[in-house]
């Protein structure tokens, strides 16, 4: 029995520069964070020749290539296993389509349990690159990079996407007492909707792609509030940063009409009047978490509750994707 485990994330900064539509041509910058919310993978071998696949649903087929999952068909090939006698399940803290990058922690966290069966040991940098070669090389999927790096990585995360497609990664160079502050005046509530990130991005990559001078534009004003949080997280300064988010939240609503809607602009403008000192909506934008930034975080709860909004608590995870039993 091989059990893996891939942290969800949460972006502090810089989010859609990261698709290779804009840094093949800009270069792209932001900064994630690991959460300790996870996508979870069993691998068992079994006495029986099919291959069997538990997620929302259930497949038992003779080989991998007849999988209608497409990710795990897809990782199945890419590290050459037939998956005869194997069975793969999957369970995760989160639903997927709110948000925190689901799709690329399912993807690290399998690939990461298919190299364990095979014996290989795989370096946090490949494992996020295998993913990206099947999500968005093999699949087509009108999606950036981040996901998959920073459920590998884990941590909080600097990445800078090149122009050659390949990414850089450092730590983001926070003190002890930064951190800590910065994870408990994080506060995280679902919004109740859920929603596919590649219809909202496929806008964005298409415009961009397009060179269409607005969405261009957008991005590199996002890329530079990336740094400018980037500045003001490493110097301690919550404040700054939190108006950093706020200030990211109205560019980023202006890339695609489906981004938010009456209702979260309400709950939004809710916490704002109810200690928030800046937030947004997480990933791709339509609907998942609202994530604040809070030092009066009793009222905003409250406030939030009253309205029925559940909140979700987290710490941030340093582990990246691993391997939890083998």
């Amino acid at each position: 029995m091989i059990i893996t485990r891939s942290p969800l994330r949460i972006t502090l900064g810089g989010g859609g520069t990261d698709l290779p539509s804009y840094y093949r041509e800009h270069e792209g910058f932001l900064i994630a964070a690991a959460i300790d919310r996870y996508v979870y993978i069993t691998l068992h071998q079994t006495f029986v020749d099919d291959m069997i696949v538990k997620y929302s649903r259930l497949e038992r087929v003779a080989s991998a290539r007849e999988l209608e999952h497409p990710i795990i068909r897809e990782a199945f090939d890419l590290v050459g296993l037939s998956g005869r006698s194997i069975e793969i399940t999957s369970m995760a803290d989160i639903p997927a389509g709110t948000g925190l990058g689901s799709s690329g922690s399912f993807t690290t966290a399998l690939l990461k349990a298919l190299h364990a069966h095979r014996r290989n040991l795989v370096h946090p940098e490949e494992l996020a690159e295998q993913a990206c070669q099947i999500e968005i090389e093999r699949l087509g999927e009108p999606i950036g990079k981040q996901d998959q790096y920073i459920a590998a990585y884990g941590g909080l995360t600097c990445f800078r996407f090149n122009r050659d497609g390949k990414v850089d990664a450092w730590p983001l160079a926070v003190d002890v007492e930064t951190r800590n502050n910065l994870e408990d005046g994080l506060v995280m509530f679902f919004t109740g909707y859920s929603r596919k990130a590649s219809s909202i991005l496929q806008e964005q990559d298409t415009k961009t792609k397009a060179a269409d001078g607005d969405m261009v534009a957008n991005l590199h004003y996002v890329k530079e509030l990336g740094l400018k949080s980037k500045e003001a997280l490493e110097a301690g300064d919550l404040r700054r940063f939190a108006a950093h988010m706020h200030e990211h939240w109205q560019h980023k609503k202006r890339r695609s009409g489906a981004m938010s809607n009456g209702q979260i602009d309400e709950w939004y403008d809710l916490a704002m009047a109810n200690g928030a000192l800046g937030g947004k909506l997480i990933g791709a934008g339509g609907g998942g978490f609202l994530m604040f930034y809070a030092e009066e975080k009793a009222r905003l709860r409250h406030a939030m509750l009253e309205v029925g909004l559940q909140e979700v608590r987290f710490r941030f995870d340093f582990e990246g994707t691993k391997t939890v039993i083998q």
